[in-house]
């Protein structure tokens, strides 16, 4: 006679199981993140708060390399940044030209289209990006009023350079959207020196924060743009002229935001000022670095060319011959090891590898690397 499984206890105390982070979100989180966590929060109005909110707008400036902007952070994990940049944006018929080339330029798309957008796509198989003589033509034929492109694609691991990007929209008299959710915190976004924007990110990659904020850096013509804007945001819980006089300028209320997670960024970015932005791009690029000549020495093969790589989020092509899913069980169910696959165009193609934050050491990636090697052996492949 078959036993049934014991029921599951919901009254019993979370124990969740120990987990390396090294899929493309979310990731490893400092113990004083943690800790900040816990600090007994106080009211959304409350002055101390208010405070605290300013301090992490500052602290976002020289991660985002975002000087002349103004940073907003949104309750509400990367994907309500996404919706707020176009929501605030784009209006019934916008013409939104899209450089699509992975997931997130296609969720741009879709959240364009629900907001009454005349989309245009210039269209690339994923993991490839758009060389600057492209991104002129198509931005000078278009002429489009918005421009949005993904600077870290995460379904990819491929890095758009957005200058060409940005000059050519200007010159068109277009705003950019970016996205940056892959990229701050970990390589330069460089949101000034770029010309975007419209750039919005997340808290649990780059910045090794638990997810739930998304920040905003806007730019001086952006926000000039936003004031003259006649109609009224889709969205009023995303409405940044909202947000903004609550977060900058009245304080008057707006909505509840989340304190406790307020306090876990603003710590996240203290660490991150401590190790000093640039220190900290670079010990990135170091692990990436190593981790391409280890995987290469292993005998597998990167999805995207060098000159094209995320430093933070590493696609690497399945060898023949193995069934990737079968591979991230085994670094689950042994070591407790995560990482992510493809989907899309890439699902059963590519592993997708994160080395953020805390991960991004010589030491992390060797330990990840052998887990690496046993489960592909595991499952047929030789080194």
């Amino acid at each position: 006679m078959r036993q049934q499984a014991p029921a599951h206890d919901l009254l019993a105390p979370l124990h969740p199981p120990t987990r390396y982070l090294f899929g493309p979100g979310p990731t490893m989180v400092d113990p004083r993140v943690y800790d900040a966590l816990s600090k007994p929060i106080v009211g959304h109005l409350d002055p101390y708060f208010i405070q605290v909110m300013q301090d992490v707008q500052e602290a976002l400036k020289i991660v985002y390399g975002a000087q002349e902007a103004s940073i907003l952070v949104i309750s509400g994990t990367g994907s309500a940044g996404m919706e707020a940049a176009v929501a605030n944006f784009v209006e019934p018929g916008t013409k939104f030209a899209v450089f699509a080339n992975g997931y997130f330029s296609d969720r741009l798309t879709e959240m364009a289209k629900r907001n009454g957008a005349n989309v245009v796509r210039f269209e690339k198989p994923w993991g490839e990006v758009f060389s600057d003589a492209e991104a002129e033509d198509f931005i000078r034929r278009e002429r489009p009023n918005v421009v949005g492109y993904v600077h870290a694609e995460t379904s990819t691991g491929a890095l758009q350079a957005g200058r060409a990007i940005c000059a050519a929209a200007h010159d068109a008299g277009a705003l950019v959207i970016a996205d940056c959710v892959t990229s701050l915190g970990g390589l330069p976004v460089e949101f000034d020196k770029t010309g975007m924007d419209i750039a919005y990110s997340c808290t649990q990659k780059g910045l090794s924060c638990p997810p739930g904020l998304s920040p905003l850096a806007i730019s001086g013509r952006a926000m000039e743009w936003l004031r003259g804007r006649t109609t009224p945001s889709r969205s009023w819980y995303l409405d940044i002229k909202l947000i903004h006089d609550y977060s900058t300028v009245s304080h008057r209320y707006h909505h509840t935001a989340p304190i406790s997670m307020f306090y876990a960024l603003r710590e996240a970015l203290l660490v991150i000022a401590e190790e000093g932005i640039e220190k900290r791009w670079e010990r990135h690029r170091r692990s990436h670095n190593f981790f391409v000549r280890e995987i290469e020495a292993m005998g597998l093969r990167m999805h995207v060319p060098a000159a094209n790589r995320i430093p933070t989020l590493n696609t690497v092509s399945v060898p023949s011959g193995v069934d990737d899913g079968k591979v991230r069980k085994r670094l689950m169910d042994g070591p407790g090891i995560e990482i992510a696959g493809g989907f899309g165009p890439l699902a059963g193609k590519v592993f997708r590898i994160g080395l953020m934050g805390p991960l991004a050491t010589e030491e992390n990636v060797k330990f990840f690397l052998s887990e690496f090697g046993k489960a592909l052996r595991a499952e047929g492949y030789s080194i």
